[in-house]
């Protein structure tokens, strides 16, 4: 088992709390739990395999209504993570998926309700209205790539917490051939390389933690120099996580410890002790950055990792969370690894929603409610199809 970054790189981690762990999995196991992000991920866990039907189900828009057969969804069961089979999760949010038999068929089955077919369109338009914003998040990905380009499947891998269109490649790439190029990957047949046709220029693209920073200066109330937090990120810490004094004093250390930005180059690695630091801080600078730049502030470790060698990275991004507690939060719900921006939330929502967001917190609602206010004389819970059994959970950690 892979031992995790700093444990490489430097004698004990810069931030963590159990600076003994030896192991990614035991490294995961000590960390700090926040009854905030946890509590949200207990509704999040459910919606990703929502979000994973109602794309199966409108795959094939020639169909009316798009629909998909539950004997079809019983075979993905396992690869959807349904534990209790399709039906039994189906049932569990009527506001959401309706179950209804095709006599031409001879077979059930499943077809978005009315009103999770407003939200679906209510997302699209939202994504339309804001196309120039989901160009400027593109733009900012391949600008932090040291080629400033990146494979498109890793895009394709992380269309949905970018706020892109389904079918981006047509509606923003193509339409866009001043901006972004598609090229063959020499390194892997039959793939693409996404690529910018001209590099920003150098200075143009201002980071989030940077605005941050600026923002802090200008309040009234400050009482710090812009030179104080020039290199400081923003830090906030859950109730009843107790913080040693070593540790804090780490913490301003860090702070203060200059680093290159994430739109600046990198330029030549250095091998000294500062040097590796500084480019733990860079790397720390990216993920902050790409985090910043997603629709709900989250993305799972595994999505992002597809983006870590073309961003200079040569950290275990995962660790890289889990050292910087005060800006990230590691939830292990639904059998993956997701990581929050902290500072972006306040009781498990977003302090700065955008239009999107406030869509897909909509169908998080209708995920919350459950079977709540459904009348239960639908076919979708008169159904007798399927034999699988009805619990609460659908799983557990």
């Amino acid at each position: 088992m892979a031992t995790h970054i700093t444990k490489k790189l430097i004698s004990q981690p810069l931030f963590t709390t159990n600076s003994y762990s030896t192991t990614s999995a035991s490294y995961v196991a000590s960390r700090f739990r926040d009854p905030a992000f946890e509590k949200l991920m207990d509704k999040y866990k459910n919606l990703l395999k929502i979000y994973s039907i109602q794309d199966l189900i409108l795959a094939n828009p020639t169909i009316n209504p798009p629909s998909i057969s539950i004997d079809f969804l019983t075979r993905l069961s396992q690869k959807l993570h349904l534990n209790r089979g399709p039906t039994a999760f189906l049932r569990k949010y009527p506001h959401i998926f309706e179950i209804f038999y095709d006599p031409a068929k001879s077979q059930p089955l499943c077809k978005l309700t009315p009103k999770a077919v407003a939200l679906y369109q209510e997302e699209g338009f939202s994504i339309e209205g804001c196309l120039s914003v989901v160009i400027d998040r593109l733009i900012r990905i391949l600008s932090m790539s040291v080629s400033k380009r990146v494979p498109l499947r890793a895009v394709f891998k992380v269309w949905r917490e970018l706020g892109l269109p389904d079918d981006f490649e047509d509606s923003v790439i193509s339409k866009h051939p001043h901006i972004f190029r598609l090229s063959n990957n020499v390194s892997e047949v039959n793939t693409h390389m996404l690529e910018l046709v001209s590099v920003v220029e150098n200075g143009s693209l201002v980071s989030a933690v940077e605005n941050w920073r600026i923002l802090e200066v200008c309040k009234e109330d400050c009482s710090v120099d812009r030179s104080d937090i020039r290199f400081s990120f923003k830090h906030g810490y859950p109730p009843g996580m107790k913080l040693k004094k070593n540790f804090r004093a780490k913490v301003r250390e860090w702070q203060s410890l200059e680093y290159i930005g994430p739109y600046e180059e990198m330029g030549v690695k250095s091998k000294s002790k500062r040097g590796i630091k500084g480019l733990e801080k860079r790397a720390v600078g990216i993920v902050h950055e790409f985090l910043s730049l997603t629709v709900e502030k989250m993305v799972e470790v595994e999505k992002i990792s597809h983006f870590r060698s073309w961003f200079g990275i040569e950290l275990n991004i995962r660790d890289l969370f889990l050292d910087h507690p005060g800006m990230f939060y590691l939830s292990t719900k639904g059998k993956r690894h997701t990581v929050f921006l902290r500072e972006a939330y306040e009781r498990g929502c977003l302090i700065d929603p955008n239009p999107v967001y406030v869509v897909r917190r909509k169908l998080l609602e209708l995920v919350a409610m459950g079977k709540r206010g459904f009348s239960g004389n639908s076919a979708m819970l008169r159904t007798g199809y399927g034999n699988e059994s009805e619990s609460d959970e659908e799983d557990s950690d």
